[in-house]
């Protein structure tokens, strides 16, 4: 019996994770408890939950461990800052007080932050520290269904790595190449992010977004692209990449560009967040996109002739890039791909467990073939029907309980066919960034205008980015071309022909505004200006409760697909607990809450909220 405790923390996305025996038990972002978006100081209150889902005291531990190594981090910031100087002086003044302050000396702060918590001065529990990108590869390997695979990891930077190409046998993940800093994808592609008027490190699935608004014809995308490559970046066949670093400024000022540089390269200024979008801007996203994709695929291909595995595993924050992923999957070089559903620095709190298990502890895996062993990524909190109720009597909220299950199904499926918002939330809260059937927003992704209503009387977000649908495994392939099991929402597929309007001559050359607004699919809510779709497949086994509910609407509609997007208001965490819930949906324009079986009806509620909704000039963040 082994019981492990990992931990993230210190950059974004604090998280903590527990094993026991193997086996995962819980797994929680601090965020949702902090209410905090992309919380980064200590997880307290995961690491608390954590014990307490898998009846632990910090006693029956036999290791916590911390997802990267703070002494080889701080090695490369005095490296770069000396290979630079006296260029980035200002930059390492003001890093130094944080390092010697708190990451320098982590373990002693970790030690004291676990004190806090209750335990032991004299705790004899080994504190550990695996290293960021074995953490990544460990996330990616381990809970995976496969038993020899080849591993892909790739983001912004851990401790010197950027990117790695590793394989994973057995109970064995092995790192076989290095890229390192300061040359790195998700670098190159936070600078853009930048560069376009999206915050770093959270703004990068918009600007993901915001790609296919782009023309691919157009002689300015052909221009951004051939710029890009001549200026700003050289690719290699192996997937590798060298940064001109002229062009950027990470490694000594407190930003990722000059910005006067990148404007007299691609010939218009610096987005500010909440500018109007245009097509400079979605041409130019569309450019790194697709150079994006195109490094993960020689990457990819690399990866292949190195390993010679079938199997083809991704974590790292650039395998949250769906779109890539989409299109590694079509390239064909591996026969099956799954990628961490916590792809990013969250998930690097079970990785960092799961690789001490089997690499320190030296103990076996389990493999499960049939799916994975991320229990469809339900391992955060779960709420009884008790505390539902008192959070009834709290707000004096009316709702209805239903007995029977199957009466609530079949009611709510009337208000979805009809046109309805339903806020839904059941059993375990998700970890990672996606919002995949416990802690999720349904809709009818036919009814009209509904991607307008999601936006801007629910979500309060931009109009410009598109919504996911959630289907039946077994509809999904008449539905999307080519599409695999895709359970976390982590792949992109086209729509098929059969549910495609005409579009109007021209289409390609319109504004944004008006791509957006053009009718162009059956279910327009879920399809995007490039006929692209983020898909999440359903299965019986995933999620019965769930299951029913499309079921039941496959029964009435021929095809059992809602839209999913997470449970949540643009700035905030996704909901945790059945108060998180309820306030978000008394704060929006949801007509329907169900928590457990419970239904409340918002004209029941006692604070209404205004929910018109007006065609906003497009788009704004």
């Amino acid at each position: 019996m082994s019981k492990i405790l990992g931990i993230s923390a210190f950059y974004h996305d604090s998280a903590a994770a527990i094993l026991v025996d193997g086996e995962i038990v819980a797994a929680v972002q601090e965020e949702r408890f902090t209410r905090e978006k992309h919380y980064a100081d200590f997880p307290s209150q995961s690491i608390e939950y954590c014990l307490q889902e898998a009846n632990l005291g910090f006693d029956e531990l036999d290791a916590i461990v911390f997802y990267d190594k703070p002494f080889l981090k701080f090695e490369r910031l005095l490296e770069t800052y000396f290979q630079r100087a006296p260029s980035g002086f200002v930059s390492f003044l003001n890093a130094m007080p944080v390092w010697l302050n708190k990451k320098l000396f982590l373990k002693g702060l970790i030690r004291k932050e676990l004190r806090k918590l209750g335990m032991n001065k004299k705790s004899k529990v080994k504190l550990l520290f695996s290293e960021h990108h074995l953490s990544h590869a460990a996330s990616a390997y381990y809970p995976s269904p496969f038993e020899d695979a080849a591993i892909i990891t790739i983001d912004g930077v851990g401790e010197w790595a950027t990117a790695t190409i590793g394989r994973g046998r057995g109970s064995k993940v092995e790192i076989l190449k290095e890229m390192h800093f300061p040359h790195s994808v998700g670098l190159l592609y936070s600078a853009f992010t930048y560069f376009l008027g999206f915050r770093v490190n959270s703004g990068e699935y918009k600007l993901m977004g915001l790609a296919p608004y782009g023309n691919e014809q157009a002689e300015q995308t052909e221009i951004f692209k051939k710029t890009i490559l001549d200026k700003l970046v050289q690719v290699f066949d192996d997937g590798s990449i060298w940064l001109n670093q002229e062009y950027f400024s990470y490694t000594t000022k407190m930003r990722m560009i000059p910005d006067n540089k990148w404007e007299a390269l691609f010939g218009f200024p610096k987005r500010k967040e909440g500018d109007p979008i245009d097509n400079n801007h979605c041409n130019l996203a569309l450019a790194i996109q697709e150079i994006t994709e195109m490094i993960v695929i020689r990457m990819a291909k690399g990866a292949r002739r190195m390993t010679g595995c079938e199997n083809l595993c991704l974590a790292g924050g650039v395998a949250l890039n769906c779109v890539a992923n989409g299109k590694l999957e079509r390239a064909g070089i591996f026969d099956n791909i799954w990628i961490q559903p916590a792809a990013g620095d969250a998930g690097g709190s079970l990785g960092a467990a799961l690789a001490v298990y089997h690499m320190y502890f030296n103990l076996d895996r389990e493999l499960n073939s049939e799916s994975d062993g991320m229990k469809s990524a339900y391992l955060g909190p779960g709420y009884s029907d008790h505390e539902v109720e008192a959070m009834n009597e709290k707000h004096k909220a009316s709702c209805e309980k239903f007995e029977n299950e199957e009466e609530l199904i079949a009611e709510l499926a009337t208000y979805l066919e009809k046109g309805s918002v339903v806020g839904w939330f059941q059993g375990r809260m998700e970890f990672g960034p996606r919002s995949l059937g416990n802690r999720s927003i349904l809709a009818n992704p036919s009814s009209p205008g509904m991607q307008e209503i999601l936006n801007e009387k629910i979500k309060n977000r931009e109009t410009f980015r598109p919504f996911a649908p959630m289907i039946l495994e077994e509809d999904a392939a008449a539905v999307f071309e080519g599409v695999k099991s895709a359970p976390y929402m982590l792949k992109v597929y086209q729509l098929n022909e059969d549910f495609r309007k005409d579009i109007p001559e021209g289409y390609k050359e319109l504004s944004a505004l008006d791509k957006l607004y053009t009718e162009r699919s059956s279910f327009q809510a879920i399809t995007h200006v490039d006929f692209s779709a983020r898909v999440q497949t359903l299965s019986e086994e995933q999620n019965p409760k769930l299951h029913k509910l499309l079921s039941e609407i496959k029964l009435r509609t021929g095809i059992g697909m809602l839209v999913n997007t997470s449970f949540n208001v643009r700035g905030e965490p996704i909901v945790c607990t059945p108060e998180d819930a309820y306030s978000c949906f008394i704060n929006t324009g949801m007509d329907y809450l169900v928590i457990h079986n419970y239904l409340y009806n918002k004209s029941d509620q006692v604070h209404l909220v205004n929910t018109s909704s007006e065609r906003k000039e497009f788009p704004k963040d």
